[in-house]
């Protein structure tokens, strides 16, 4: 059986979960922020009035069944000259929605090109910015500039808020098996989406498993100090209950010289407080999640097979 599934976020916690997920069925949405204003993405959204391809891109290629040179291509950045930053992958994507005057059509015919499983759709068209109010009152606008102000983060909206879904999204919602959020910033990937309310309210209403993915490491600027279940609590303070049924939670051991690495950043582990989130009415799922590179982060084809084993 193919198994309908949908993935909300954005970052590289994203992309990383869809390159598990495409081992075990075609049938992929990917619900995309476009909240992103840094970077590349900032930058070609400035100037040339797109959304922020960055994010988009990166899910495109997760779910891509292309070449290595292509992948390589589409993710090449320049490293001089008036093009410095840029990723090729998002001047590609800038220019095929200059072409077809349509940043929706565009991400389709990449998708054609790029041989991609499933869909990836931005959470909105709208051209959406992310805001925050901090615990000492002070209120900042942009996305990038949130984790940098280092305070905490005591509620975040978007601008405007009416920014409605695409209908697609809602319709791969409705028919899915799973709603999968996270892993990704809470505040800068996941949040962003959610607070869209038509989708949250699709998600809620939607009978599908739906199921969060508590990232691995708190994040500096975003969520210090932060529990798994600080992370859900936070979700349904801005997005309303029956979001969340499952929440994954790694349970292996970081390697010594990896944890110190992040301490020294100020980041530490997600402790996991199981019956704080019980009470919320979530079931807990532990798993041995890490992928062993020089940084801490879900191995994509352990984190599939727990989320394959809920849906079945």
């Amino acid at each position: 059986m193919s198994y309908k599934i949908v993935a909300i976020g954005g970052g590289t916690g994203l992309p990383n979960l869809l390159r598990g997920l495409k081992r075990y069925t075609k049938n992929i949405t990917a619900i995309v922020t476009v909240a992103d204003d840094g970077g590349s993405s900032g930058i070609l959204r400035d100037e040339l009035k797109i959304l922020p391809p960055g994010d988009i891109r990166n899910c495109l290629l997760a779910l891509a069944n292309t070449e290595p040179l292509m992948e390589k291509l589409f993710q090449y950045r320049f490293n001089a000259g008036s093009l410095k930053g840029h990723s090729f992958g998002n001047l590609f994507l800038a220019a095929m929605t200059e072409i077809l005057g349509d940043f929706e059509l565009a991400i389709k015919e990449s998708s054609k090109v790029l041989a991609v499983s499933g869909q990836v759709l931005p959470s909105t068209l709208s051209d959406v910015i992310l805001a925050a109010e901090f615990e000492d009152g002070t209120v900042i606008k942009g996305e990038s500039q949130i984790p940098r102000m280092g305070r905490k983060i005591k509620r975040i909206r978007i601008v405007p808020e009416d920014a409605k879904p695409l209908p697609e999204a809602l319709e791969a919602i409705e028919r899915a098996d799973a709603v999968i959020l996270g892993p990704g910033s809470l505040y800068t990937s996941i949040l962003p989406n959610l607070l869209i309310k038509d989708l949250a309210d699709a998600v809620r209403n939607s009978r599908a498993k739906k199921i969060f993915v508590v990232n691995v490491m708190t994040q500096p600027g975003e969520t210090d100090g932060y529990t798994a279940f600080d992370h859900v609590k936070t979700i349904m303070e801005h997005a309303g209950g029956n979001l969340i049924e499952y929440v994954i939670v790694n349970a292996e051991k970081i390697p010594d010289h990896l944890l110190l690495k992040y301490l020294a950043d100020g980041a530490c582990p997600v402790a996991c407080d199981e019956e704080n989130i019980k009470k919320l009415g979530c079931k807990v799922i532990y798993g041995e999640l890490l992928g062993f590179a020089d940084v801490v982060r879900h191995d994509p084809i352990k984190l599939a097979k727990v989320i394959m084993d809920i849906i079945k």
